[in-house]
């Protein structure tokens, strides 16, 4: 077994089990989930260097070879998004520590974390479309209990609304996973990609492709399937939706563009077009949303949907350039995103609401907090030299390349709106004068604030330094283009075993 591949998996589950054994200390849990999130994060790039030097990793568990057995597969797009999802524990993790009360500790809100994350790395590694749904229910079941956590009545509203849909699509999915094994006769997915090619039944095909494209369109809330997202995301504490901001919708966006990449590739035309299309009115529709509100969470989740739109954007022009800025852009708004969720956080500590017409003055008082929110919100409008602009930069040049004018016109045309919206919240949050004086919450602001500036110097130093990132993301993205390297490394796997 390679122990790299399992390592993002065991260490988020050893620290939920640990916590759950001394469930009554709650400083215990404190120091477990940090200590933990920080294993993962080692583990995560041990992993993904790995990758980039030997190759892409394949086991099978239980010695079964594949189809039979459970495939662990990591090629350079898993193990990045691994990474992701090891940074943002650490981040989340930290930020907890100064953001979390005492009541939603004490109920597991650690172990609930870290179940989480265990969800999230095993969707990223899996090479089982079957045990793809199962990770997707191990995260699903933790996330819901930390959105309910504190019982509040917006909490439990919003709950509802994105495990219903969640449900939803996860009953789609798992209709589909039956229909391909009635169809194909496997779900591994190194299998089901050759399998795949040779079955005569385009029909069916189709219908799959769109059957995991609803399902997983859910879980990434695109267009018109997100409305779970800002009805849910701004109600749970700042930390959680941070979290879930960051990196949640990814795993619906990792799984589309992987099965589309190696499944359903038969009719690139008519399905990467559907794409496409998605992805525009996703772009169009998220950032009109996000220029309508006035509370500033849910100014940022609206954001949210407007930017997987330039993800998929990447999916959908299916070149190698695309693929790269796709992977690119889920890296850059990931860190940036997350980071515009945790400012917020922090206003909320120093003015006591969310509401932008409560707010003002930030910028007079704290302008340290005013700088750190301007970084992140030029990333994600695009402004150069920062992080968002090269990745923008790849798929509107991909978009070019490959004709689409109107897709590469409409991610520049939502960029200058996110701009402006940015605007929005700077000059009501940070720059006007707030109408009532508000008495700051800086109770362990040091542990709020750590992993913001860290988020900021990241989006500042990739922005720099891009070079060795845009070469690993065309190297992810080659990888995607040409999955022969990836199922050749499942079969290396299983022949040892025999």
């Amino acid at each position: 077994m390679d122990i790299l591949l399992v390592l993002p998996v065991l260490i988020p589950l050893t620290a939920s089990i640990a916590m759950l054994l001394c469930w009554s200390r709650r400083d215990i849990h404190r120091f477990i989930s940090v200590v933990g999130a920080v294993l993962l994060l080692i583990a995560s790039l041990a992993l993904l260097n790995s990758v980039a030097r030997n190759g892409i990793h394949a086991t099978q568990l239980g010695n079964w070879p594949a189809p039979f057995g459970i495939s662990f597969v990591a090629d350079l797009f898993s193990a990045i998004m691994v990474v992701i999802a090891g940074l943002t524990a650490v981040v989340g993790a930290v930020y907890s520590l100064g953001s979390m009360d005492e009541a939603r500790e004490r109920f597991g809100y650690y172990p609930l974390l870290h179940m989480m994350f265990m969800g999230i790395c095993g969707a990223f590694l899996t090479g089982d479309i079957f045990n793809l749904y199962v990770w997707f229910e191990v995260l699903l079941m933790s996330s819901f209990v930390l959105m309910a956590l504190g019982g509040e009545r917006a909490q439990l509203e919003g709950s509802i609304k994105y495990v219903t849909l969640n449900l939803l699509s996860s009953a789609l999915f798992l209709t589909a996973v039956g229909i391909l094994y009635g169809a194909a006769g496997t779900l591994n997915m190194a299998d089901l990609a050759q399998q795949l090619s040779l079955l005569d039944q385009p029909g069916v095909v189709l219908t799959l492709a769109m059957l995991f494209l609803v399902a997983f369109g859910i879980k990434a809330a695109i267009f018109p399937l997100f409305a779970w997202l800002p009805a849910s995301y701004h109600t749970p504490p700042i930390a959680v939706s941070a979290i879930f901001a960051g990196l949640l919708t990814k795993v619906g966006v990792y799984s589309l563009i992987r099965v589309f990449s190696l499944l359903f590739v038969q009719n690139i035309t008519l399905t990467h077009g559907i794409i496409l299309i998605l992805a525009g009115l996703t772009m169009v529709t998220g950032v009109l949303g996000a220029v309508a509100q006035n509370e500033f969470r849910r100014v940022l989740a609206f954001h949210s949907i407007s930017q997987i739109g330039y993800m998929i954007m990447g999916l959908g022009l299916f070149t190698p350039l695309a693929l790269a800025g796709a992977i690119f852009y889920i890296m850059h708004h990931t860190v940036v995103k997350m980071n515009l969720f945790l400012v917020s956080g922090i206003v909320h500590r120093l003015r006591g609401s969310y509401e932008l017409k409560d707010l003002g003055d930030v910028y007079k008082t704290h302008p340290w907090l005013a700088i750190l929110f301007l970084i992140p919100a030029f990333s994600l409008a695009g402004f150069p030299p920062l992080f968002g602009f090269w990745a923008k930069l790849m798929l509107v040049q991909a978009g070019l390349q490959a004709e689409q004018y109107v897709i590469a016109a409409t991610a520049l045309l939502v960029g200058l709106l996110t701009a402006f919206s940015m605007v929005k919240i700077w000059a009501e949050a940070f720059w006007k004068k707030a109408p009532t004086p508000a008495q700051p919450d800086t109770r362990n602001l040091g542990f709020m604030v750590a992993p913001v500036v860290g988020l900021t110097l990241i989006t500042i130093a990739i922005g720099l330094v891009t070079q060795p990132f845009y070469d690993l993301m065309v190297d992810a993205a080659d990888q995607l283009a040409d999955p022969s390297a990836y199922i050749a490394a499942v079969q290396s796997a299983s022949l040892a075993l025999r």
